[in-house]
């Protein structure tokens, strides 16, 4: 789901907020974070929106697994 906040200034740059859920790819040229919900406004097609390179990798979450050893 990608909500917008209201705009705020940052010296003379208007920057939106975004929030997003969903699944995370960075991209593997540029290092841009690109979510799933932008993939789909822009067709479906799996491209960096900042580059516009074809390789993207999925983001692993932050969680560590644990196995006890035998």
């Amino acid at each position: 789901m990608l909500k917008s906040k209201k705009p705020f200034v940052m010296g003379r740059v208007r920057v939106m907020e975004k929030i997003t859920t969903g699944i995370a790819y960075e991209c593997l040229r540029c290092g841009a974070k690109v979510f799933t919900e932008e993939l789909e406004l822009r067709g479906g097609e799996i491209k960096c929106t900042v580059c516009g390179y074809r390789v993207l990798k999925k983001i692993r979450p932050p969680v560590v697994k644990r196995v006890q050893a035998k």
